[in-house]
């Protein structure tokens, strides 16, 4: 009998999603205050540059996405990219300049969701201000942990990954200041400089002097723990600015009236529909009703067609009108 071996699956299935704690970056919810950190969404890219075993030179190359998974580049083979479900990549670069060759050397899921590894992000969330560590009260913003990644996935040995990103308040920073993206194609055709234009019409300067997303650091912190720090000053991270709609980018406005109006009509919809079930229950049981007469007001909605033929009529006469005649015709 295959039915309890689905049950088990199914249920399987639904604690792996309910245990997976994603970040929204629509609103980030922290002791009681909203961070609405959408803009900073999409792919970005930092890295930590080691030129310290010439004549190699060693690029630790991070590729950011706080709201939903990396795509994947085309033209790149597998296992120089991240796994599905990969947020937070870092690939390690090395460049020997006497040979002009730059190869991977590694190729680190830091942040994600793994199910079928049974990894998740697990997202952190802690708010600066008023925090018991004296050097984060006089900070403003929030601090995500990101979990999930584990270096090789694959197995159960290796070295755990996280990463810990603090956003900070900067009123004067939109927090794309000096960004920079993977150009590279990815498998759905589209490279990142449409959606890099758009969010620079947010207000950022086109060739700004600093960035706003650092590099602190990436190393090991702990036992069997390694740990990816990036800063990221925005005004995105200052509390009571997710209640402040941005200039020629307000993506909620719009959506949030549709949203209503959608509700409306679900709600409308499925409250005629009780209406005529429970109706027709209740003609078929208490009066033994077939067909037509199954439905509430049955004669009413047969008679539509001709009730709005002849309202139709009349709103005709009524337009056309009857000249100077008074409503009467000439003989």
């Amino acid at each position: 009998m295959r039915l309890p071996r689905d049950v088990l699956i199914l249920s399987h299935i639904f604690f792996a999603l309910s245990s997976a704690d994603t970040l929204d970056c629509k609103d980030v919810l922290v002791d009681k205050t909203h961070f609405d950190l959408r803009t900073l969404g999409g792919e970005h890219v930092v890295h930590w540059v080691r030129d310290e075993a010439l004549p190699t030179v060693k690029n630790f190359t991070f590729t950011i996405d706080i709201c939903k998974p990396l795509k994947k580049v085309s033209h790149v083979p597998a296992p120089e990219q991240c796994p599905s479900g990969t947020n937070i990549c870092g690939i390690d670069y090395h460049t020997h300049v006497d040979k002009n060759e730059t190869v991977a050397d590694a190729v680190v899921p830091i942040a994600g969701n793994y199910p079928h590894h049974g990894r998740h992000q697990d997202v952190e969330r802690t708010r600066l201000k008023g925090s018991n560590s004296n050097a984060d009260s006089e900070k403003e913003g929030v601090r995500i942990v990101m979990h999930g990644g584990k270096w090789p996935l694959q197995g159960t040995a290796g070295v755990q990954q996280k990463a810990s990103i603090e956003f900070l308040c900067d009123p004067d920073r939109t927090g794309l200041e000096g960004d920079e993206q993977d150009d590279r194609k990815h498998e759905d055709g589209d490279s990142n400089e449409e959606e890099k234009a758009k969010r620079q019409e947010e207000g950022g300067e086109p060739e700004p002097q600093t960035k706003s997303l650092k590099f602190i650091s990436y190393k090991e912190e702990g036992d069997n723990m390694k740990v990816l720090r990036l800063e990221w000053r925005t005004k995105h991270a200052c509390e009571g600015q997710s209640s402040k709609p941005d200039e020629g980018n307000d993506p909620g406005n719009n959506n949030s009236h549709w949203g209503f109006f959608t509700w409306f009509i679900i709600i409308l919809f499925l409250a005629v529909s009780a209406y005529l079930i429970f109706g027709s229950w209740l003609n078929y049981n208490r009066y033994g009703a077939r067909g037509w007469d199954l439905i509430p007001h049955g004669d009413t909605i047969r008679d539509i067609p001709y009730i709005m033929k002849d309202l139709g009529r009349r709103v005709v006469s009524t337009v056309q009108g009857g000249g100077s005649r008074g409503g009467y015709s000439a003989v």
